[in-house]
C-alpha cells in the first residue's frame, strides 16, 4: 500500500490529528546563540535560525515532535519551514540545506516509527516546505512593477533541493505550506513532480494556503476557489488552510474549500490572533471547541494547529474530535456546480 493509500485509509475511519507550531515552541525554550550555532562555524549569527537546530540541538526538535505525538498526532511535520537556499542565505547557511533537511526528516521519521510500533497505528511524516521570503507574482519594488528578485525556474530548483533531502530523510509527503503566492506553490508542485520522476515513484503532495485578509484571498489575490482550481491538477493528497487567523475567522473559508475539494482537507489555524506583544493567548479548550465544530459538521479530515499552538492545543483538539466521523470526500470537483455553472459538454 502506498503512503497516499495508507493515509486515505486512515482518514476514512476518523478525523486525523496533525501537529502544532514549532517556532513558538522553540522560542519558549529561550535558546542562546551557542545553542543555534553549535560548532558549525558558519561565520554569521544563527540565533533565530530554527531550522539549523536539527544539526546543533536535535534534542530540542525531537522533544517537541515527541510532545505532539504524545498529544495524539497522527502526522508530524519536519522543522524545515525555512530550510531552503533562499531563506538560509540570511544566516550564511545556504550550503547546509541538504544536511538540515535530511537531519530533520530523520528525527521525525524515527519518532513516527517508534510511536507506530507502540500501538500498531500508522504515523506519517510531512516534509514541510515554506513559501520562502520571495514572491514570484509581485514586485518588491513599487517603482518597478515588472521586477522580480527570482524567477520560476530558480525557485523550482530551490524547492527541488529541499524536497529531495526531506524524502532522503524519511518524509512520506511534501507539504507545501503557508502559500501566500499561488505561483510559488506552482513552483513547489513542479519541483515535487520532477522529484517523483527522478525517483521513479510518486512523492505525494500536500498543499496548504494562507489567507491575508478576511475576504478570503492570498497575497497574490486568489480566492480559496481560485487557488484550488490552480493546484488541483497536481492531485494533492490533501488541500488545506493554515496560519492566517484563528479558527473562528477561518471557518467560512474552510467551509468553502470543504464543499469543492475532491481530496482530503487539512486545516491548522493559528491559536487565535496575536496580542499587542505578538503572543497567542487562546486557550487549548477554545481552539479545540472552534475546530471541533468543523468536525461536528463533517468539514475536515485532518486537524492541527499553526502559530501559537502547543501540544496542549493538539491534545485538546484530539479529545474534542474523538469519535467524530470524518468528512466525506466529494466525488469530482464541485467548484462549477456550486457556482451555478455546469461544465460544457459537446453532444455526441
Amino acid at each position: 500500500m502506498s503512503k497516499r493509500e495508507e493515509l486515505n485509509a486512515a482518514a476514512a475511519k476518523r478525523v486525523l490529528i496533525f501537529d502544532g507550531a514549532f517556532g513558538t515552541q522553540i522560542q519558549d525554550r529561550k535558546l542562546t546563540e551557542e545553542d543555534y550555532a553549535g560548532d558549525l562555524g558558519l561565520g554569521a549569527d544563527q540565533k533565530g535560525n530554527n531550522d539549523i537546530l536539527a544539526l546543533t540541538r536535535p534534542d530540542v526538535i525531537a522533544d517537541i515532535t515527541r510532545a505532539y505525538l504524545d498529544a495524539g498526532a497522527d502526522l508530524v511535520s519536519t522543522n524545515t519551514f525555512s530550510a531552503n537556499r533562499i531563506s538560509q542565505a540570511d544566516y550564511a547557511a545556504e550550503g547546509m540545506v541538504k544536511e538540515i533537511n535530511v537531519a530533520s526528516g530523520r528525527i521525525a521519521r524515527e519518532l513516527a516509527d517508534e510511536y507506530a510500533a507502540k500501538d500498531d497505528k500508522p504515523r506519517f511524516v510531512a516534509g514541510a516546505i515554506g513559501p520562502t521570503n520571495k514572491t514570484l507574482s509581485l514586485s518588491p519594488d513599487v517603482e518597478d512593477p515588472g521586477f522580480r528578485e527570482i524567477d520560476f525556474d530558480y525557485l523550482t530548483e530551490v524547492y527541488f533541493e529541499q524536497a529531495e533531502a526531506l524524502v532522503e530523510g524519511g518524509a512520506d509527503f511534501i507539504l507545501i505550506e503557508t502559500i501566500f503566492d499561488t505561483l510559488n506553490a506552482k513552483a513547489g508542485i513542479m519541483a515535487v513532480k520532477q522529484l517523483s520522476e527522478k525517483l521513479g515513484r510518486e512523492v505525494p503532495i500536500m498543499v496548504s494556503m494562507t489567507l491575508t485578509d478576511l475576504s478570503g484571498r492570498n497575497l497574490s489575490g486568489h480566492t480559496v476557489e481560485a487557488f484550488w482550481n490552480a493546484v488541483r491538477h497536481a492531485n494533492p493528497v490533501t488541500i488545506g488552510l493554515n496560519c492566517s487567523f484563528g479558527a473562528d475567522q477561518l471557518r467560512p473559508h474552510v467551509q468553502v474549500l470543504s464543499d469543492i475539494a475532491d481530496t482530503l482537507l487539512l486545516a491548522y489555524p493559528n491559536a487565535g490572533l496575536p496580542n499587542e506583544l505578538g503572543e497567542y493567548d487562546e486557550l487549548p479548550e477554545t481552539t479545540a471547541e472552534l475546530t471541533g465544530i468543523w468536525a461536528d459538521n463533517g468539514r475536515v479530515n485532518i486537524l492541527g494547529g499553526c502559530c501559537g499552538s502547543t501540544p496542549e492545543h493538539i491534545a485538546a483538539i484530539a479529545a474534542r474530535v474523538k469519535g467524530k466521523a470524518p468528512r466525506k470526500v466529494p466525488e469530482g470537483d464541485n467548484t462549477m456546480r456550486l457556482a451555478g455553472l455546469e461544465p460544457f459538454v459537446l453532444a455526441a
